[in-house]
């Protein structure tokens, strides 16, 4: 008798972070989740998130709010609002579990108009997961890491996993590690404490700003 497959749950997606891997299907509909673990790995230094004079500028204005987890399921929804997405029903599911632990977080980016960007991911111990992000607006995407990346590092994290490098990424700042090198740091920092909700999320651009010229 064929055993049937084993059933993904947000205990098991924890558990295979900590080891260093994280899922993905082939596209929306398909019915298989598969684990990755690149010989390459993206990280975003938190203190080295590079924010361009352009970008700054869209900060300085201020014509947007930011929140932490008041619109998960909507981020998540954005995510996969694309063409080509590996988010398919179970991921969706599996996530929207993670987010009830309290393990899956969303930041997102506001305006009169309502949710025109976000970035969600997950968190455990010292190390934050970047799963996806989206834009309905120039440089929403960007404005959310950088409100992110610099919550994260007030907040007690030490690694930004980004997954896999992309010309977007690079520009922020993210570079390429070996296996080796990531999963060394991502043992250190799963066993570090450290809480996205011990401090509240910056309200401006300019906070922000203030506090990485401060930092620098």
């Amino acid at each position: 008798m064929q055993r049937p497959e084993p059933t993904l749950t947000p205990e098991i997606l924890l558990h295979g972070y900590a080891c260093g891997i994280f899922p993905m299907s082939e596209h929306r509909d398909a019915p298989n989740i598969f684990w990755v673990d690149p010989r390459q790995r993206g990280v975003l230094p938190l203190a080295g998130f590079h924010i361009s004079r352009s970008l700054a500028r869209r900060m300085r204005a201020s014509n947007y709010q930011v929140a932490l987890n008041t619109r998960f399921a909507e981020v998540l929804d954005g995510c996969a609002d694309r063409a080509e997405t590996w988010i398919n029903a179970e991921i969706r599911e599996l996530y929207m579990g993670l987010h009830q632990m309290g393990h899956a977080h969303s930041l997102e980016i506001l305006t009169d108009e309502g949710l025109i960007g976000g970035v969600y991911g997950v968190s455990l111990g010292a190390a934050f997961f970047g799963e996806s992000m989206f834009s309905r607006r120039t440089d929403a995407s960007k404005l959310a890491l950088a409100h992110l990346t610099d919550h994260l590092q007030n907040t007690g994290f030490t690694l930004f996993d980004a997954q896999f490098i992309t010309d977007h990424l690079a520009s922020l700042g993210a570079t390429e590690i070996s296996r080796a090198e990531y999963h060394a740091l991502l043992s250190g920092a799963v066993t570090l404490e450290a809480d996205i909700n011990a401090k509240p999320l910056l309200q401006t651009g300019q906070e922000v700003l203030q506090r990485k010229t401060q930092m620098s």
